[in-house]
């Protein structure tokens, strides 16, 4: 399955099927109880999280949204690249990176263009004075150049930073990739115990201001490799040329076009805050959330999956239209009533149904790992690594993520690696998440290829950049990236989590199958359990 997702000779999702046929014929599990993996709770957190992105690209409100932080932070070079960074890194939380990369980089380039051909059209104005032609025709020639080098450097620059946000941005929510979710599925299936470790607030609370610096570095290294080092020429260009105020209306004219807020906007929006505050409120943490006080007072009735399943059948009963009570058309037929905020034809077209495949089979491939016993073997034989300091390995770790992560999918990278990786820190007498958040979060840290993620790939279709530019700008933040990671989880990580200590929940009894075909149960080496199977 790992040659066939990193080579992709068969679709991902096809791939995720194998364990359906190939674990029953090879006596690993029934038949039902791989079937099982491909219908869990984080595919229902998945699908909430998506039919929510759905609705609010249908309505056109991260649109709206994009188009009114732009118009707050005006057209001066580098603070329109943070607006669309910001922009791009907050639609990337709870939208798909590749839609919200989408629609940010046509924007950016109507911008960028307008600023081009108006600083053109006052230098020809300027060139209106008497002198010799020869002399004029090389002058302007030189500055026609000169302009169009600076904004070529400007449009890769903005390209980049667009497609590096959609990436960066989607890893500060659960449900803003899909790594996020895979870690949270294998965690909760490789450690029943866990309480809930990682849930919407626990992970916002981690990812979050890591994100935030990621960010702010990445903004000054793309400032610094296409805008130059000139901070004041850069955040004070053009206050009160008309240029500026050309490229600011091609942003107002977007808005205007939007009209004002309808009530199916208002809707989404307001249902989307709710969502957001349930989630961060069903288990803060530091206090007992509404879900512990209500519902789960002895086992954990209600998850994040529950909330994204609820509000997003919100979407299919709210009307799109403010409702009238009876009534008739001009033609004397009643009103019909309204359409919904959603409809499943919609769903239907938008809904990446291959992902659920890929995790289904990523959470199987575990599950089957775990049966036959080839997590223990990989385990002990990743034992010696227990000599090496806990904060090395995870560096190194993270560093063969993002490597690899560049070549494939960061959903198969994920798959492949953290039933290994829990696997190792059980073995070592490591806090499982200590080597598996970081490298979850590396594995969205593909910045050096156009075929790395599709952000990247967009960014590239657009023809004004090479692999080159991509390449030497995606090392230095990739490396940048790593050692951000590996200091969160060093400093707050480290706290929120306690991944200082081996939990108790890692220390698990596993069922096996040994070679004469006889099911018993095997005990992990642990400090706190050290009997021989």
């Amino acid at each position: 399955m790992a040659l066939y997702w990193c080579t992709e000779c068969m679709p991902l999702a096809v791939t995720g099927l194998l364990p359906v046929i190939l674990f029953p014929m090879m006596g690993i599990m029934e038949s039902s109880e791989v079937c099982n993996q491909y219908m869990k709770d984080s595919n229902m957190l998945f699908v909430g999280g998506l039919l929510v992105a759905i609705a609010v690209e249908y309505w056109n409100l991260h649109k709206r949204i994009a188009l009114r932080v732009l118009l707050l932070v005006g057209v001066r070079p580098a603070l329109l690249m943070m607006g669309f960074m910001g922009t791009t890194a907050f639609l990337s939380m709870w939208i798909s990176n590749t839609a919200s990369t989408a629609m940010m980089l046509p924007i950016a380039n109507a911008v960028l263009k307008q600023l081009c051909d108006t600083e053109g059209q006052e230098n020809q104005a300027f060139e209106m004075e008497p002198e010799p032609e020869v002399e004029e025709s090389l002058e302007a020639r030189e500055r026609r150049l000169k302009r169009e080098a600076k904004y070529l450097n400007l449009d890769k620059g903005m390209s980049l930073s667009v497609c590096y946000a959609a990436s960066i941005g989607g890893t500060a929510t659960l449900t803003g990739t899909t790594p996020n979710l895979i870690l949270k599925g294998q965690v909760d299936e490789l450690f029943p115990g866990n309480g809930d470790i990682i849930n919407f607030a626990s992970w916002f609370g981690f990812s979050f201001p890591n994100m935030v610096l990621m960010l702010i570095i990445s903004w000054l290294w793309l400032q610094f490799m296409y805008l130059g080092c000139n901070m004041k020429k850069s955040f004070g260009c053009g206050m009160n040329k008309d240029g500026d105020k050309e490229a600011y209306g091609v942003m107002k004219n977007e808005y205007k076009k939007l009209g004002s807020m309808c009530f199916a906007e208002g809707c989404i929006l307001v249902l989307f805050v709710l969502l957001v505050l349930l989630w961060f409120t069903r288990e803060p943490g530091f206090m007992p959330g509404w879900a512990t006080v209500l519902f789960n007072k002895d086992r954990p009735y209600v998850t994040d999956g529950t909330v994204a399943i609820l509000m997003s059948t919100l979407f299919f009963m709210i009307p799109s239209q403010l409702p009238r009570c009876g009534g008739y058309s001009e033609d004397g037929k009643p009103l019909k009533a309204p359409p919904t905020l959603l409809n499943w034809d919609v769903v239907q077209e938008k809904m990446p149904w291959n992902i659920l495949l890929l995790l289904g089979g990523g959470f199987a491939l575990a599950r089957g790992s775990e049966v036959s016993g080839l997590s223990q073997w990989l385990g002990e034989s990743l034992a010696p690594l227990q000599s090496i300091p806990p904060f090395a390995i995870s560096f190194l770790l993270c560093l063969l993520t993002a490597t690899f992560t560049e070549c494939s999918s960061n959903v198969a990278t994920t798959t492949l690696f953290l039933p290994i990786l829990a696997s190792m820190a059980v073995a070592i007498k490591l806090h499982p998440l200590y080597v598996m958040l970081p490298c979850t979060i590396c594995a969205s840290l593909a910045f050096m290829l156009p075929v790395a993620t599709p952000p990247n790939a967009i960014a590239f279709s657009y023809g004004n950049l090479k692999v080159m530019d991509m390449a030497k700008a995606g090392f230095v933040l990739n490396i940048v990236g790593v050692i951000t990671i590996n200091i969160a989880l060093n400093t707050w990580g480290a706290a929120m989590f306690n991944l200082n200590t081996f939990p108790d929940w890692a220390n698990n009894t596993v069922l096996m199958v040994n070679p004469l075909g006889v099911v018993g149960s095997y005990c992990i080496h642990t400090p706190y359990n050290n009997t021989q199977p």
